[in-house]
């Protein structure tokens, strides 16, 4: 019995079609546990039940926990991905003004004299690395 006779009385679709709904499953138990622990308002007792109802009742502890928390998981994590960018962006930040004020007026003159700035700008540059 080849792939053919399987896949004509339906067998396969249907495989691909649990195998689907398992991966989502999978999924969203990902996404409560990660956010389940990622949020610092809610208490550890709630947090330990909660982890209990979503592994002795899988299926009704998501929809539980879709329903009840589901509006503050997307906010969770907006704040969340707010605070990366932000702390990436201080790295940034810190990284690229952690030169001196000489570096940066060398920096500049390097620039004017290569052409890539006029006399005006490389005023700008060093009253702003002074400043």
């Amino acid at each position: 019995m080849g792939i053919s006779a399987t896949f004509g009385s339906g067998d396969v679709l249907l495989w691909m079609l649990e195998f689907f709904l398992f991966v989502i499953w999978f999924w969203l138990l990902i996404a409560i546990f990660s956010d389940l622990f990622r949020d610092s308002e809610t208490g550890g007792g709630v947090k330990a039940l909660w982890v209990v109802l979503l592994i002795l009742l899988p299926f009704l502890g998501i929809l539980l926990y879709l329903i009840v928390r589901g509006k503050g998981m997307g906010t969770r994590q907006a704040a969340q991905m707010q605070a990366a960018q932000s702390a990436f962006d201080d790295r940034i930040r810190s990284a690229t003004s952690s030169s001196s004020p000489a570096d940066q007026i060398a920096q500049a003159k390097s620039l004017l004299d290569s052409g890539a700035i006029d006399q005006a700008e490389f005023a700008k540059l060093k009253a702003a690395a002074l400043a």
